[in-house]
């Protein structure tokens, strides 16, 4: 079962279309793994068993006729809870939404069934992917598998805890100030935030319509570039959809980084908000890899992280205040007490601080873009301490507050967490790559060439 539960999108991919891994029996052994050992972790809120094997029989169908679809055809994914699948409740983990089945597919969904992929099922966020992890929701928590008693890091907190636990080889979450990258580095996965309007969102519960960003979850860079090449592109549905040429992200993966200009920011974890001495540590030895491989390592600087953040709280609570406001009007008692707390901030938010904010945003995006014009791409922290335990309130809540990655929610720059290997403690250390505005290829590359020198992605938990 271990074998099937950490095969690779891509590896699974090449069994299924040469038809050495029957898709039924694939979705049938990651069922029996997830009734078997998610009691442990609550990644998921509900299992579609039964659609799930009516998409794998007509997946074998296909294949044996010889019409594949491409690498998601019979492939599992998950899906955050918040992302609609036509006949299933979107219930953003809350009170709230209980009985809120979706009319239809969300864009992204749409196109992962028009690929053949297999939906195993909705996965566990903080409430309305803001509030979490909670005790006081109508679904438990979702626990890391590194170590059950820890956090996994959220709000696509279902969505990391599933791929490191092995339980899917794919699962799309949402990132509003790093809601895809701090459960990969939590995990030990990777997870992408594409530039802003790469992916769309229509069909997902939105939380700030500025900042909101869908991104693949996998657990190696390869699969994220595949899963990537299925979601992305321009959809009228989303009013800021861009319209960009479609990619194949992988293409470039394996041209190495001899050459590149590859910034590192080290002013995030050394001054503005110090990193553990494990996070800190790690991303040094992966600059210094990188520089091994025939990267050229450059220091930059870009404006304090305090100053994205207080720019991006301001913003996300004013725009998640306007979403909420009925709702908290009227049914205030439905909402968990941490998701009541956060919501109601935005409450006091003037419309001078929500101006003054857009004013702050563009002139940071703007100075952000002109340091990253000297180099390729950048590298520095997402988290600056491993994950806490999950029953520790105040140490959930500064885990949190120290890390660096709301500064590409803020500037819509494509970021994405990798793993940069484990504490003293065994728990996974990550770090960000970032890219130009549409040059996710990029970031790929450097990924794939960190990835494969370093062979993180390769660990798994002891659960089995």
């Amino acid at each position: 079962m271990s074998e099937l539960a950490y095969l690779t999108l891509s590896q699974a991919a090449n069994l299924l279309r040469n038809r050495k891994l029957s898709p039924v029996e694939y979705v049938e052994g990651l069922f029996r793994r997830i009734r078997d050992l998610d009691p442990r972790l609550n990644a998921f809120i509900r299992l579609t068993e039964d659609e799930a094997m009516r998409t794998a029989r007509q997946a074998e169908a296909e294949i044996a006729a010889g019409r594949w679809r491409g690498p998601l055809h019979g492939v599992p994914y998950g899906l955050k809870d918040i992302i609609d699948a036509a006949g299933h409740p979107s219930t953003a983990h809350s009170k709230i939404l209980l009985d809120n089945v979706a009319k239809g597919d969300a864009t992204v969904t749409g196109k992962l069934r028009a690929a053949g992929g297999v939906l195993m099922g909705k996965l566990s966020t903080h409430e309305f992917a803001l509030g979490g992890p909670s005790f006081d929701l109508p679904f438990p928590p979702a626990r890391n598998p590194w170590n059950p008693d820890h956090h996994p890091g959220g709000s696509s907190s279902g969505a990391g805890a599933a791929l490191a636990a092995g339980f899917l080889p794919a699962a799309l979450g949402t990132d509003t100030g790093g809601s895809v990258r701090n459960p990969a580095s939590m995990c030990g996965i990777v997870g992408m935030k594409a530039t802003y309007g790469r992916v769309s969102r229509a069909g997902v519960i939105p939380l700030s319509f500025s900042l909101d960003h869908v991104g693949p979850m996998t657990r190696t860079v390869e699969d994220n570039a595949l899963l990537l090449n299925v979601i992305a592109g321009y959809d009228p549905a989303d009013t800021a959809s861009a319209r960009v040429p479609a990619l194949d992200f992988a293409k470039d993966l394996k041209r190495g980084v001899k050459g590149l200009k590859i910034g590192i920011v080290r002013h995030f974890h050394i001054r503005d908000l110090p990193a553990e001495a494990d996070m800190t540590q790690s991303i040094e030895d992966a600059g210094k890899l990188l520089t091994e491989l025939g990267a050229e390592l450059r220091e930059i600087s870009l404006p304090p992280l305090g100053d994205y953040s207080d720019c991006n709280r301001t913003i996300l609570f004013a725009e998640a205040y306007a979403i909420h406001e009925r709702w908290l009007q009227e049914r205030p008692e439905d909402y968990g007490a941490l998701t009541r707390e956060r919501l109601l901030a935005g409450a006091f938010m003037r419309a001078v601080d929500y101006v003054q904010a857009l004013r702050t945003r563009a002139m940071l995006t703007r100075e952000t873009n002109a340091a990253m014009a000297a180099v390729d791409a950048l590298i520095c922290a997402s988290s600056m301490q491993v994950a806490c335990r999950i029953d520790d309130p105040a140490a959930v809540a500064a885990t949190y507050a120290r890390q660096a990655r709301t500064p590409f929610n803020l500037t819509g720059l494509p970021a994405m967490s990798v793993p940069t290997g484990f504490s003293q403690a065994g728990l996974p250390l990550a770090m960000q790559i970032v890219g130009k505005p549409f040059d996710e290829a990029g970031i790929y590359r450097v990924a794939y060439a960190y990835e494969q020198a370093s062979a993180w992605t390769s660990r798994h938990p002891a659960l089995d």
